[in-house]
């Protein structure tokens, strides 16, 4: 059976290299945080790239500050127009009520 493609954050990344830099083995965190042996070695290359620094970390969440933000706009946007809408077709039926006359 195999395992499903998963994203590991930048702070659990770090967390599992500086557990084997502070003398954890490769198959004891592989175990722990059910990770593959194989990706220890590449994060610890990373790490020592200062891959893993708050500027990287910083840097891999832009994108998606980036995508919410744009999102929030146009959700702000939209309501604009709902509230402009309604001030309008409020404003229309007072001077339509106003203006009627009763039989």
């Amino acid at each position: 059976m195999t395992k499903k493609h998963r994203r590991h954050s930048t702070s659990k990344k770090r967390e599992v290299v500086e557990a084997y830099f502070n003398g954890e083995s490769m198959r004891a965190l592989s175990q722990r945080h059910d990770i593959c042996r194989t990706l220890i070695p590449i994060w610890i290359d990373k790490y020592e790239r200062g891959e893993f620094d708050d500027d990287a970390i910083e840097e891999e969440l832009l994108p998606e500050y980036e995508t919410r933000i744009a999102a929030l706009e146009r959700l702000v946007g939209r309501q604009a127009l709902e509230i402009e809408f309604l001030k309008t077709a409020r404003a229309h039926t007072r001077s339509h009520r106003n203006g009627s006359t009763s039989v």
